[in-house]
């Protein structure tokens, strides 16, 4: 059995460069992945520009009586050229007229006729946006990776984008098996059976890492049916995550199925979920889970999230430290995955466990209003101990 750790170097050597690319309008690309780097395609402000309301003039000619030469609206091209003891009245936004280089604000002008006299001093360069100062032509503004949110957008607008081209959507498949699973809307039979969640909570988790979902019928613990589904849905994903079936039992099929696939990973040396195994097909992956809910949901986070990050180029920053609020005692050999609150005093995280002693495979309770895992890999933690952790989506 192998750790975390190596799991996920297992993963890196196998995920190939993802080069699913559309182009769509910027009003539909809120949190889409750019495709591509931007840069400007021309310096902004293009020219000198007034940075509020007030009269262009020469710096050196503060002290002096100025003539008013006319007035300049944001909207028109300059087509005044100072001489001596000139000035032009020019609106927030409006180019700096030929011969200008300094505002001064109406607020500190006395005016008199078609003449101002500038009250008190003021510093070159006051009050004007200097050619370039956003950006300059061919400047690299945003890169390949980048996560589009409204400042990015407002920033391609600007640029004059409509259309980009970003990262298709990873699609994400679940298919849930098990006899004893009934889905939504459905009657319960029996006590034995009970109502399928993990493909919920999966798809819903996907969208969150920015992939579509597609839930798939649930399977009866049928062989032949379950090797079908498996096949016809790697036609239509980039991942395939099956849940249910992976460990020792007689009727676990999906155990020996996914091994008709190229075998990456089987078992790691997690709890919950170590009993999970990894396939791929061509670019796919197949994520073959654990059925209990914590386990599947645990799995799918630590190891989809790896895999879609890579692709759409995204940083790995879900990752930190933390200080341990309280006591725990672990019971087994494996790294545990314990959800975990957070709270957060002078800069630093701290993590408690909300006080359960024990993990349990099949308790989606312990998920609601946890912010993290904390990944313990040491027998014990005592209040105040450093710890790794995993932010969850």
């Amino acid at each position: 059995m192998i750790s975390y750790k190596e799991a996920l170097e297992i993963l890196d050597s196998h995920i190939k460069p993802y080069d699913f690319i559309e182009k769509i309008a910027i009003t539909q690309c809120l949190d889409r992945i750019l495709a591509s780097d931007i840069r400007a395609l021309r310096s902004y402000p293009q020219k000198d520009m007034a940075a509020m309301d007030g009269y262009a003039f020469k710096f050196s000619e503060q002290d002096e009586e100025l003539k008013i030469l006319g007035q300049l609206n944001a909207s028109e091209l300059s087509y005044f050229k100072l001489g001596k003891k000139e000035c032009v009245k020019t609106m927030t936004g409006a180019l700096m007229s030929e011969g200008s280089d300094t505002l001064a604000p109406i607020e500190i002008v006395d005016l008199k006729d078609d003449k101002i006299k500038i009250k008190q001093k003021i510093k070159k360069g006051f009050a004007v946006r200097k050619a370039g100062e956003n950006y300059k032509k061919g400047e690299l503004l945003l890169k390949k990776g980048t996560k589009l949110s409204y400042a990015e957008l407002a920033l391609l607008a600007e640029l004059g984008y409509f259309h980009i081209s970003v990262f298709k959507k990873p699609k994400v498949a679940i298919l849930s098996s098990g006899s004893e699973l009934k889905d939504l809307g459905e009657s319960l039979e029996n006590e034995a059976q009970i109502y399928s969640s993990n493909h919920i909570a999966i798809a819903n988790i996907a969208k969150k890492l920015g992939a579509d979902s597609m839930i798939l019928p649930l399977i009866k613990d049928n062989k032949k049916e379950l090797k079908n589904a498996l096949f016809n849905a790697l036609q239509s994903c980039d991942i395939l995550v099956s849940t249910g079936g992976v460990s020792v039992g007689d009727l676990d099929f999906l155990r020996d199925l996914v091994k008709e696939y190229e075998l990456l990973i089987d078992k790691v040396s997690i709890k919950p979920g170590r009993h999970i195994k990894i396939a791929k097909f061509k670019h796919k992956f197949i994520l073959a889970l654990p059925g209990f809910s914590l386990s599947a949901i645990s799995t799918f986070i630590l190891f989809a999230r790896h895999i879609i990050n890579s692709w759409l180029l995204l940083k790995k920053d879900y990752t930190s430290k933390a200080f341990f609020k309280g006591e725990y005692k672990k019971k087994s050999e494996f790294l545990e995955l314990l959800p975990c609150d957070l709270s957060f005093k002078e800069a630093k995280i701290y993590a408690s466990l909300k006080d359960i002693k024990e993990a349990n495979s099949a308790m989606t309770t312990r998920l609601i209003s946890s912010k993290a895992f904390i990944l313990l890999d040491k027998k014990e933690l005592k209040n105040a101990d450093l710890v790794d952790i995993i932010f969850l989506p």
